[in-house]
């Protein structure tokens, strides 16, 4: 095995005739802008809205919109890289494309098994999130199912293994049993992926009408939990306003990135768009504005109207107009969570085929997976396996779980995407005044050379002033400290590293602050989260020279 081979890298013009210049995809083109920043909102408000939002305002309370912001800001720089590529690489695939254009073919495969967490797993944590809200709608009409058909196998096992009072536990005692097995299995979450997989096999247009309708359904309900709630806020409620200091605030970041996690999602339905250059890099840019105002000001309302310490549940909307015996909104909460979370799966479930298709284009996956219906202009074969990917962990998985595993791996994506855009060849100036003259994405060229070290010093200084035991506690190399700290010391060393070659090469300030910004925030993941991503890596990798690095067509030429 030739190691130069796996950082072969695909010609971009290569990559343009097999997709992007819309003659050689196969795929129905008929997405506008508007359309793309929909499918953006879509994707994005759903399960960090209507249930992550809970978990990390339990951990940092109402400090926690200092996060959201963060996490925006680092979103805000990666979606300016992915809008760069999006316009200068308008063909499926997302970050995996972008990765073979610029790193080299076994990047693109680690990145094309990262976004599988983040479309396929991270839709399994919606149909979980999904069903609950769902079930709570059926209670509504007095209309209930068995308990052991709304809970996945896990928590209920869990639930009985600690003896924890509750629907897991009422569940594990009154299910059915096939020889020593418990029947316990969530109903409406598998039921609802198969409605959404259908939906997708059968095309891009019809999955666009019915997005654009569900966006225009829960933005007007979350305007109305705003207003509403606005009259129940107590703001002795924001009082302290990080009560379990910074690295409470931190201890969310699970679950407030997943709640941005999305908005690349557009990128991949590049070619399915009628101008992809001028109008992905957009849609993805409205659609982050859009959602980061709205999770700021929901935040604020949250935990403005209860104490952040009864939002650590599943359900936190619901539970706050319940506390505040608001009823009638419990009933609109739930049928703007399903909406939503719907939404949700439908964008996700139409990104993961697509990556498949580009990976099987070049030969890195079976030709199947590249497959067009003839009918329906979608790439059925790979959407019934994200399927199979999404409906069958749903068995024997929780929602916990899948949240952290989801969010590392999207972080790890726009690490990449970012570093990407660093590496890219600049363009001539005759090719920057076609993309000027068409209407193109075009990242403003700003020399980091004294701007970053410079900020890099000021950040030091404000976090030495604010927190005296920041750097002290960070170097900490005890037993008990050094699984925490060790990726900070990481991400202090890369700080270093990219600060002289900022000064050196030049680099471009915005790309090169989407990747700092995101390794940041991956330290923030737990031990445990860097463990099974590692393995997920390794798995991925042993598929790789399996089958991906013979039969890749670079291989071949």
């Amino acid at each position: 095995m030739s190691i130069s081979k796996l950082f072969r890298r695909k010609p971009l013009t290569t990559i343009v005739q097999e997709g992007g210049d819309g003659e050689h995809s196969g795929l129905n083109k008929v997405l506008t802008v508007k359309d793309l920043t929909f499918f953006g909102i879509a994707a994005i408000i759903g399960g960090g809205t209507f249930s992550a939002i809970g978990n990390a305002c339990f951990s940092g309370g109402p400090g926690v919109v200092l996060l959201y912001v963060m996490c925006a800001i680092a979103c805000g720089f990666t979606a300016m890289c992915y809008a760069e590529f999006a316009s200068r690489v308008p063909v499926s695939g997302s970050a995996y494309t972008y990765a073979y254009v610029s790193f080299g073919e076994v990047f693109a495969w680690i990145i094309g098994w990262a976004l599988l967490m983040e479309y396929s797993i991270g839709n399994i944590y919606i149909a979980f999130s999904w069903s609950g809200y769902f079930t709570n709608l059926l209670e509504s009409f007095h209309l209930h199912l068995p308990q052991w058909l709304t809970i996945n196998y896990r928590s209920a096992h869990a639930a009985f293994l600690t003896n924890k009072v509750g629907e897991g536990l009422s569940a594990w005692q009154n299910a059915p049993t096939i020889g020593n097995l418990k029947v316990i299995f969530d109903l409406p979450a598998i039921l609802i992926n198969i409605l959404i997989t259908y939906l997708v096999y059968k095309g891009t247009k019809e999955s666009r009408n019915i997005s654009n309708l569900m966006v225009y359904i829960k933005l007007v309900i979350i305007a109305l939990v705003i207003v509403v709630g606005a009259f129940y806020i107590d703001i002795d409620n924001w009082t302290p306003f990080m009560p379990n200091g910074f690295k409470g605030v931190m201890g969310g970041v699970s679950a407030v990135f997943f709640a941005y996690i999305g908005f690349d999602a557009v990128s991949t339905l590049a070619e399915e768009s009628k101008n992809p250059q001028r109008d992905l890099p957009r849609g993805m840019i409205y659609s982050l504005v859009v959602c980061t105002v709205v999770y700021i000001i929901l935040a604020l309302v949250i935990t403005g109207m209860v104490s952040y310490t009864l939002l650590g549940v599943s359900d936190p909307l619901a539970e706050i107009f319940a506390l505040k015996g608001v009823k009638w909104m419990l009933f609109i909460v739930s049928i703007a969570a399903v909406v939503a979370m719907t939404s949700v799966m439908l964008v996700f479930q139409m990104g993961q085929p697509r990556i498949w298709m580009t990976m099987s284009r070049d030969g890195l996956m079976p030709k199947r997976f590249s497959k067009i219906h003839p009918k329906y202009k979608t790439p059925g074969f790979a959407t019934i396996v994200t399927g199979l990917v999404v409906g069958i962990p749903i068995f024997f998985t929780d929602e916990n779980f899948v949240l952290d595993f989801t969010s590392i791996g999207t972080l790890f994506a726009f690490v990449l995407v970012c570093g990407g855009v660093l590496m890219l060849s600049p363009q001539s100036e005759a090719e920057i005044a076609e993309r000027q003259t068409k209407g193109k994405f075009r990242i403003p060229y700003i020399n980091s050379k004294f701007i970053f070290p410079a900020f890099l010093l000021v950040g030091a200084l404000i976090i030495r002033y604010l927190f005296p035991t920041f750097f002290s506690d960070t170097f900490n190399f005890s037993d008990a400290a050094i699984a925490t700290n060790i990726t900070m010391v990481i991400f202090f060393v890369l700080c270093i590293v990219m600060s002289v070659l900022a000064f050196f090469k030049n680099l471009s300030l915005i790309p090169l602050l989407g990747l700092i910004s995101c390794c940041y925030l991956l330290t923030g993941m737990a031990v445990s989260n860097w463990k099974w991503f590692g393995i997920w890596l390794i798995i991925g990798l042993g598929f790789y020279f399996l089958y991906g690095y013979h039969n890749s067509k670079l291989n071949k030429n």
